[in-house]
């Protein structure tokens, strides 16, 4: 993966969640195997005069907050330089807040600062997750860290890094994964866990799917009592080794560490300096009836080992049922079917029924999610208010899909609202994404809007098991309609403290802020419905034993509270944000980054960059959390090397930047019709250009900047014979000489400066990428924008051929939503209506059309004859668009635009 560079040797150790230390030499090329592997060394060898000292992880968990440090040395004892890489994966879940480098007594640290400052700060073409310490969507559940720097002769750097997580309770355990990576032997490689929970541990294991349970047995040291437990894990290089002579190393899997706390009562509750935390997870409860709607997807692109995987996972499901439970079976490709219509028991003729409607059942079609959706609702709320007897159960919907709606309702906005009237908070939505096709921001937002949650799935083998291991998460419900209640009074700044359902083997946590002075009168009153009957119970703070807590682990308790419902309070902000739009959204947004700032959390609202370290370009690293529906990006760029330099003063933070996406704007789409927002007339006017395919036309260009954006014509593969061709924009030049940026966009891939072998991505990428004051995100699948600083901001959106689709080849639209700072010679097809411009219709009468209107317009000292008509704008519909009234221009924009279309021909996109 070093691509050109030729490096002359290679050390390379993993630790924790694949944790990489490597040390390379500036010239030179490697020595491989006979097997084509790089060589393994002895880690005691320098390698061309580098050695790895340690590699070290400490985990600290105090009441399900666990504080990572991740500690690794390097020694370079040649007399040049040596480039190293630290390499580290990370829980998706979790938050980097702090990051160290120490060289020769000199200490180069991470600041957070807000996200907008940071990228304005590092002015590079770079791509998030690529550029020097970015992070990045690695597998499932983890993010990478990658970092590489060059260490001077005869010197040595420790590399420290600090992450934070809340361990979530799932099928009646914690779990703290630790993928462990060595490609080769470690001198010092020591993974040690320190658990602190005031409850009691109730039980410990370690397993490490890498050792002989023999072996593991003797390595891995494990001890728990009372309120402490810990693991060590130790090996010497002997014990490392795969055989007695081998450089090879064992250690190649998964360390996990998984542990429980005692349940004695409902009363777990942590004060600590004015805040405090609740853990609530009943025991002994009896279980619910459930009843489930199961909505599944079955449209044609379900077709091989998904649906395959779909009905295995469903027919065990379907046996596990219990005989009190009532369920139904809802289908959805271009229509909608169900099983029964209603709600039955799961007897086991019914399961066996079920089970042959699965086996049976076969694709068809698009995909009308929202019409699947609707009928699972209706089911569930018939039988709620038509047997009383089910009105006690615990209601479930649970939804797999596997790409986006086609059929049907396909507006995103309206779905959700469809779904959300129609549930009206009854009951949880769990929505399921298969593969990576799915929109799983709008699945995730739908589900929350649901008091449910979505959970994506994996296609792999073991997508059946996936499937069947988010159902155990929810089989066993024990409460319906939960709440946590505190006195309002004392407490303040309170996490989610409703849930709908709690279910077995799960735990509902709370934190909050308490008033001070009003420790004594602070309590916590449960409140939930079981079977028939109402749970209720009451917990009182025992200020004695907080005393005890505090002073067996001190200030470590104090910090681990606060920062466990800093942590929460960022989570909740931060979903909740994805709901909301406009100042809402805005105000939701500033609140999660002042708390990000304040607790110094890498979130997605906020970066770090390392003080004191540069690029050949000068540049700070900067590190980032990704999106979280980011993928591993197909290409990358260059990997970029830092140098250890003198520390530099940290930038001043700046606000957060939101910008309301207009609801009118100009553009131009489908064969090609042009719109022009006019908003001191608060009109549209629109036209259409009729050429050949192959034209490259000019839609904006600025002379003062020489920003420019032209788009080129494609027909329509499958067009009548005797018709007009429709044209469409199949490529489009977007380019700012001023800093050498391109972008080259078609249906089928964006290259970022495509003259120069820039990275090519596809439209199943999200990417985040910046040159300069250029500013580029790819949203997958659906469309990219374009910000450039000082400039504009523009859309492209993505037109994919789908069933039904009058035309027959995939396409894009360009709409302006910003151009007030474009200099006032800016022209082009679009460009020429940036700045403000009159006109004036009069004589409306009924035209050649007598269903629709002709008027006379005169504008730019010209009288034309036009048409009151219809247009679409399909930013956020892209199948069928909204509707937009304008006045239609005839001739190819004859008499609006300046001179004649065929003015505005060019002969390339850039």
């Amino acid at each position: 993966k070093r691509g050109t560079m030729g490096l002359q040797g290679l050390l390379c150790v993993c630790l924790v969640s694949l944790l990489t230390l490597q040390a390379v030499a500036a010239q030179g090329s490697p020595t491989r195997s006979p097997k084509g592997g790089k060589k393994q060394m002895a880690v005691d060898a320098a390698v061309d005069g580098v050695v790895i000292r340690s590699l070290k992880v400490n985990c600290k968990v105090t009441s399900r907050f666990a504080h990572y440090v991740i500690t690794s040395q390097v020694i370079n004892s040649a007399d040049t330089a040596k480039e190293v890489s630290f390499n580290v994966e990370i829980p998706k879940t979790a938050f980097i807040s702090d990051f160290t480098i120490t060289a020769d007594e000199n200490a180069f640290t991470g600041d957070i600062k807000d996200k907008v400052t940071a990228w304005k700060q590092y002015r590079k073409a770079a791509i998030s997750g690529e550029n020097a310490g970015l992070v990045r969507a690695s597998g499932r559940t983890m993010e990478e860290f990658s970092i590489h720097v060059m260490v001077g002769p005869r010197s040595k750097a420790t590399f420290r890094l600090t992450y934070e997580e809340v361990l979530r309770r799932k099928l009646m355990q914690y779990d703290i994964v630790i993928k462990v990576k060595p490609k080769q032997l470690v001198q010092l490689f020591e993974i040690d866990v320190d658990i602190f929970e005031p409850q009691g541990i109730r039980k410990l294991d370690v397993e490490a799917s890498f050792l002989p349970k023999k072996l593991a047995a003797q390595l891995i040291k494990k001890s728990f009592s009372g309120k402490k437990g810990h693991v060590l894990f130790r090996p010497t290089v002997s014990q490392q080794q795969t055989c007695p002579t081998c450089s090879t190393t064992l250690l190649n899997g998964d360390f996990k560490v998984t542990y429980d706390v005692n349940r004695d009562n409902a009363c777990d509750l942590l004060v600590a300096n004015n805040y405090f935390a609740h853990f609530f997870a009943p025991q002994n409860l009896t279980k619910l009836n459930k009843n489930v709607v199961f909505v599944i997807d079955i449209s044609s692109s379900m077709e091989g080992q998904k649906v395959k995987q779909t009905k295995e996972a469903l027919r065990k499901i379907l046996g596990d049922m219990r005989p009190g439970d009532y369920f139904d079976l809802v289908l959805f490709g271009s229509a909608v079917q169900s099983w029964k219509g209603s709600l039955v028991q799961a007897s086991p003729a019914n399961l066996e029924a079920a089970r042959n409607f699965v086996q049976q059942f076969s694709l068809a079609g698009a995909t009308n999610l929202n019409g699947g959706l609707l009928r699972g609702i209706e089911i569930l709320n018939k039988a709620q208010q038509s047997l009383p007897e089910l009105s006690n159960h615990a209601s479930i919907l649970i939804m797999l899909t596997d790409g986006e709606p086609t059929e049907g309702v396909t507006d995103r906005t309206q779905i959700l609202k469809n779904v959300r009237d129609a549930i009206k908070g009854r009951f949880p939505l769990y929505n399921l994404g298969f593969g990576h096709d799915v929109d799983l921001n709008f699945l995730e937002v739908m589900s929350l809007e649901n008091n449910g949650r979505v959970q994506r799935i994996y296609e792999d083998h073991d997508a059946t098991q996936q499937l069947q291991g988010f159902y155990e998460q929810v089989a066993n419900p024990l409460l319906r309609d939960v709440e946590l209640l505190y006195p309002k009074e004392a407490v303040s700044d309170l996490t989610q403290h409703r849930h709908k359902q709690y279910y077995e083997g799960s735990e509902i946590m709370v934190a909050g802020r308490i008033a001070d002075h009003k420790l004594s009168s602070f309590k916590a009153d449960m409140r939930a419905k079981t079977e028939g009957q109402e749970f209720m119970t009451t917990c009182l703070v025992d200020e004695e034993e907080m005393k005890k807590l505090l002073r067996e682990r001190g200030h470590m308790l104090e910090n681990h509270v606060e920062r466990l419902w800093a942590y929460l309070t960022i989570q909740e902000l931060l979903a909740k944000r994805m709901k909301l739009e406009g100042k809402e959204k805005a105000n939701v947004s500033a609140k999660a980054l002042q708390m990000s700032l304040a607790y110094q959390f890498v979130t997605p609202l906020t970066s770090m960059t390392v003080r004191g370290m540069a690029d050949q370009d000068g540049l700070e690293p900067i590190i980032d959390k990704p999106l979280d529906d980011s993928l591993p990006l197909e290409m990358v760029g260059p990997r970029k090397t830092f140098m250890l330099a003198a520390s530099q003063p940290a930038p001043t933070h700046s606000s957060l930047n939101i910008e309301k996406v207009p609801d009118q704007v100009t553009g131009v789409d489908t064969d090609p019709h042009f719109l022009i927002h006019v908003p001191q007339k608060e009109d549209t006017l629109c036209f259409n250009i009729n050429e050949e395919p192959g034209v490259v036309l000019s839609l904006v260009q600025d002379p003062d900047t020489g920003f420019s954006v032209n788009g080129q014509l494609i027909g329509n593969e499958a067009g009548s014979p005797g018709k007009h061709e429709g044209t469409y924009f199949g490529r489009l030049g977007i380019a700012n000489p001023a800093t050498d940026f391109q972008l080259e966009v078609t249906p089928q891939n964006i290259t970022l400066n495509p003259g120069s072998g820039g990275p090519v991505f596809s439209w199943r990428d999200q990417a985040f990428l910046r040159q300069n004051e250029v500013l580029v995100t790819i949203n997958r699948k659906r469309n990219l924008v374009v910000s450039v600083e000082d400039g504009g901001t523009f859309e492209v959106v993505l037109h994919r051929v789908w069933r039904g689709s009058a035309v027959h080849q995939d396409f894009l639209g360009f709409y302006v939503l910003d151009s007030h700072r474009m200099s006032a010679r800016t022209h082009g097809l679009l460009g020429q209506f940036f700045h403000p411009f009159d006109y004036k219709v009069s004589d409306l009468h009924p035209g050649s059309d007598p269903t629709k209107t002709d008027a006379t317009m005169v504008v730019k000292n010209r009288r034309l004859t036009v048409t009151r008509g219809l247009q679409k704008d399909y930013r956020k519909d892209p199948r069928h668009g909204a509707e937009v009234t304008c006045w239609f221009i005839h001739n190819n924009g004859d008499g609006l635009i300046d001179g004649v279309h065929t003015d505005y021909i060019v002969p390339d996109i850039f």
